[in-house]
């Protein structure tokens, strides 16, 4: 918004000629979603645990020490990331992006369907919520729209295509394929993030990393001369997802605040499913769908665990882990909660190097 009405009167006040900067707007966005988090943060709380008398349902077959340290800790908290990331989104960016307004459908799609579950879980007091057909119907359904209109506005020599890290010239002409497996993607995503909410600030932070190497990826497949340095396949008018990205940045710090352990609130489905949705969407705007694999490693190490698990105890009756996702496993091998989540940032930080080292070893 402040792009359309600003830039335009840069000619008669230069200095407004500072919001023509995709870098300029991504630090503004990424301080505008700081400060919404941080006013709206104690009122938001307050009212979720207002209408929240016993907080988010536990897993009764989970760690013992959750039915104690979790107990009456209001979920829902991805609210408060929605609300920071929408409203910095529309401040700073070019509301004639459509790029944009694709990212925020699977966003704010997501977290309503995340919602949805939220208040199941809520009032019928288990942590079972919506079917699992329901959601993923769901998921699908928006991902595959969000996909049709992603292909419409990419050029047509790339739309359908897959990209391959450290390969320059190759891509995979998929045809109608490429629907079904974008769709993946942004489902995947989603999902993984939200098997990785399961301890206090282990999820905001690998989503903000993953945010954060994805800001680079935008910028410059987004920009002509560095996408041909870099020998990427340059994707018109991608760069203004930059500052997308940098409203989940800052939304993201501004939830750590509260989501700290021990955490005031829990993002909830709300938050996991649309922080995972907006990462996949992004991938594929910007054919970097492989990429998402390595800089989110964290998030498919958590699915994994759990499609091991469940394929293993079906097969076999046994179990692999002590329990899944597999941050659940340590617990129960008696690690603290705070060295868990640390090591996973940890983990996490390595494996956004690892998918940004893609960019120039080709």
């Amino acid at each position: 918004m402040l792009y359309s009405l600003l830039y335009p009167l840069s000619e008669y006040y230069s200095f407004l000629n500072l919001f023509r900067y995709i870098t300029f707007r991504t630090a503004g966005a990424i301080l505008t979603a700081l400060i919404i988090s941080f006013v709206c943060g104690k009122p938001i709380i307050h009212w979720l645990k207002s209408k929240q008398q016993d907080g988010q349902p536990i897993r009764a077959d989970g760690p013992e020490s959750h039915l104690v340290t979790k107990k009456g800790t209001p979920t829902m908290g991805g609210c408060l990331i929605l609300l920071a990331m929408t409203l910095s989104t529309l401040l700073w960016t070019d509301w004639s992006n459509p790029f944009i307004w694709i990212a925020l459908l699977v966003t704010l799609g997501f977290g309503a369907l995340g919602a949805y579950d939220d208040f199941l879980k809520l009032t019928k007091r288990n942590s079972k919520g919506l079917p699992g057909k329901v959601k993923l119907l769901g998921q699908i359904t928006l991902s595959l729209v969000a996909v049709y209109y992603v292909t419409l506005y990419t050029a047509p020599k790339l739309a359908h295509c897959l990209t391959f890290p450290f390969l320059k010239e190759f891509v995979l002409n998929m045809g109608y394929a490429y629907y079904l497996w974008a769709a993946f993607v942004v489902v995947g995503a989603s999902n993984a993030v939200n098997l990785t909410d399961g301890l206090d600030g282990l999820a905001i932070v690998p989503v903000m990393i993953a945010a954060a190497c994805f800001c680079l990826i935008s910028y410059v497949v987004g920009n002509n001369i560095f996408a041909h340095y870099l020998q990427l396949h340059p994707i018109p008018n991608t760069g203004e997802l930059t500052i997308f990205l940098g409203s989940i940045i800052g939304a993201g710090l501004g939830f750590l605040w509260f989501n700290a352990p021990p955490a005031k609130v829990f993002m909830g489905d709300t938050g996991s499913l649309a922080a995972g949705g907006a990462l996949g969407i992004v991938a594929v705007i910007t054919k970097h769908e492989i990429v998402l694999a390595i800089v989110g490693g964290l998030f498919v190490l958590e699915a994994v665990s759990v499609i091991l698990q469940v394929g293993y105890f079906k097969l076999t009756g046994r179990r692999i882990f002590l329990m899944a996702p597999i941050h659940h496993h340590f617990e129960k091998k008696g690690w603290a909660e705070p060295t868990i989540v640390i090591r996973f940032w940890i983990i996490a930080s390595i494996l956004a190097l690892a998918g940004l080292s893609t960019l120039k070893l080709r």
